[in-house]
């Protein structure tokens, strides 16, 4: 047996099923055990390794098990890094398992010759070189267990040559037993301290105007979050990675915060003298209230967690849906609703204006026509996953989540590129839901290649590109954030139609909002990949749902500073959401 071998043994243990990656000299010793076990793991053969890290990343998101990705040596290796940040910064468990180069010719200036382990240790909770076929075992197991406890990102990097030696028990040390590790998971109660609770619920009760602001560690956690928002009057905000943990019909919600949010959580979140976190490290401090104008109460699995973004004045470490069972008891009804109330009147107002601008019939076709048509359509089971960039608020605002749905995108890193292998790696993990990608033409074409991954696999997974033929976010940021023209934000245009055919797929054109609804239809109701090409208008700004006058400002001096669009931005500003800050 090699220590190969041993490699697939333990991940077999592990309860591993799945690797994405792509194949190559340096880590085809580990290639050759993954084929003798095919049967058992499947291999997800992609176009790039960057790819096989976000489906990594994904996979964890989207079943709660460890994401596994596998690379070559030296520039394979290095593809993984982005992907394996986006995982650090989302907190998903992830292994990479990479080669490097013959033990005797590390850093001898060699073909390939990175040292990986060296390269990885920021990104990495746990990050070793494995040195000897007897180092394996243990090694593994150790990688695994802390991926999957610390909810973070393990990396294994494997010399070539001792990729393929066997085990041979002459070899071990006095101090290595055989078998002393196993795949054995401790699972630890999770809960938060009893006198901590008290305290907490203390607050809460003590709170007139409650704010709740539930984020990725409370997507399990709905019907509890409807519960406590019930009890204290409290509408629930949702940051982008906590979109699915209640579906935006829930008399609770006021949807997203921040850039993409929506007005009505805005105003929620500065009038608030009580707040309580739920699960999430959003990272928009700005956006939050200002530190001393409210109590705050938070829930997070993660010690570290507590108090990163506002100061709690108790935190409670533990599982959010057991924290917060533990919690209900001990709440009182808050007779004060004018405050949940106050947000429910906002938000029908806000559904209201999300609608005209989702149905406005206007040439050059509104991006927002593409999110509320699509979402329209949407399973109760689906998927759906955004890239980065306009196309995130696309999704983000426009279309809902419905109860059974799971939603999410690149979170803390915020990449582009990760909607495609988003995609595809939670097709690959539920081959019978529906999958579907909002993604940019910037971030689709990135990793375009990885279409044909889906074409390969046969993967029905349906990609909506909003195409508009420009770093949509990049340009408008440039504009109202610092005040500049545009600039190196044009896109060469793409006719994604083509490429679909062009790769034995289907592709559809949509560029009117009158037959968007039936063009939907028709794309959805097709078995296999299919891209869904929207043209939509490249002046229509996607801006915060709240203009304060810093950034009208900004955008006066863009205008001024010669922006080559600027008498068209001008024209769609009188009447689109822009007319804020003209």
């Amino acid at each position: 047996m090699t220590s190969s071998d041993v490699l697939v043994e333990r991940l077999i243990a592990w309860g591993v099923d799945t690797i994405f990656g792509l194949p190559g000299d340096g880590i085809n010793g580990v290639m050759e055990a993954l084929r003798k076990s095919q049967d058992k793991i499947r291999f997800i053969h992609v176009r790039h390794e960057e790819s096989a890290a976000f489906m990594a990343c994904a996979y964890a998101k989207f079943t709660g098990k460890l994401g596994v990705c596998l690379s070559t040596s030296g520039p394979g290796g290095i593809h993984l890094l982005n992907g394996l940040y986006d995982a650090k910064l989302d907190q998903q468990p992830v292994l990479a398992i990479t080669g490097m180069q013959f033990t005797d010719v590390t850093g001898s200036f060699g073909q390939q010759d990175v040292q990986l382990d060296k390269l990885f240790v920021d990104a990495c909770c746990y990050n070793e070189r494995i040195m000897s076929p007897t180092h394996m075992e243990p090694t593994a197991d150790l990688a695994i267990r802390t991926a999957l406890m610390m909810r973070g990102v393990a990396h294994i990097t494997i010399p070539i040559d001792i990729q393929l030696k066997d085990v041979d028990k002459k070899e071990r040390s006095d101090r290595n037993i055989e078998h002393h590790t196993n795949s054995v998971r401790a699972i630890t109660g999770n809960t938060p301290v009893q006198g901590n609770l008290q305290h907490a619920a203390q607050i809460l009760n003590n709170g007139k105007k409650v704010a709740i602001l539930a984020g990725a560690g409370a997507l399990h956690a709905g019907d509890e979050l409807v519960q406590v928002a019930e009890l204290l009057g409290a509408p629930i905000v949702k940051p982008l990675l906590g979109k699915g943990c209640v579906p935006d019909d829930s008399p609770y919600t006021t949807g997203g915060i921040g850039l993409l949010g929506t007005a009505p959580s805005q105003d929620v979140i500065e009038n608030c003298d009580t707040l309580l976190i739920v699960g999430s490290s959003y990272p928009y401090m700005e956006y939050l209230p200002k530190p001393g104008s409210a109590k705050c109460v938070q829930i997070d699995s993660n010690a570290q967690r507590i108090s990163l973004r506002y100061p709690a004045e108790v935190g409670l470490v533990g599982d959010s849906k057991k924290t917060l069972r533990e919690l209900l008891p001990l709440l009182r009804r808050n007779s004060y609703r004018r405050f949940l109330e106050r947000a429910q009147r906002d938000m029908d107002d806000w559904n209201h204006t999300l609608e005209k601008e989702g149905t406005n019939s206007a040439s050059p076709m509104k991006p927002q026509v593409v999110g509320w048509e699509l979402s329209k359509r949407t399973k109760e089971n689906a998927i759906i996953v955004s890239d980065s960039g306009t196309n995130t608020t696309v999704w983000a605002r426009y279309m809902k989540a419905k109860k059974g749905q799971m939603h999410s995108c690149s979170g803390n890193l915020a990449t582009m590129a990760c909607g495609m292998p988003y995609a595809i790696a939670a097709q690959v993990a539920y081959p019978d839901r529906q999958v579907i990608a909002v993604v940019g033409d910037g971030g689709f074409s990135m990793l375009m290649g990885e279409f044909i991954t889906a074409v390969a696999y046969k993967l029905p997974i349906k990609f909506v590109i909003i195409k508009n033929n420009s770093l949509g976010q990049i340009k408008w940021e440039q504009m109202v954030f610092e005040g500049n023209p545009e600039y190196q934000c044009d896109l060469f245009p793409v006719d994604f139609v083509a490429f679909a055919q062009a790769m034995g797929a289907y592709g559809v054109k949509i560029d009117s909002q009158k037959t968007a609804g039936a063009k939907f239809d028709e794309a959805l109701a097709i078995n296999g990949p299919v891209i869904i090409e929207c043209v939509v208008d490249p002046l229509t700004a996607m801006l915060p749902p709240k203009i304060t006058t810093k950034q009208a400002i900004k955008f006066s001096e863009a205008l001024a500073k010669g922006e080559p669009n600027r008498v068209k931005i001008a024209l769609t500003a009188a009447s689109d959401t822009v007319r804020q800050i003209i």
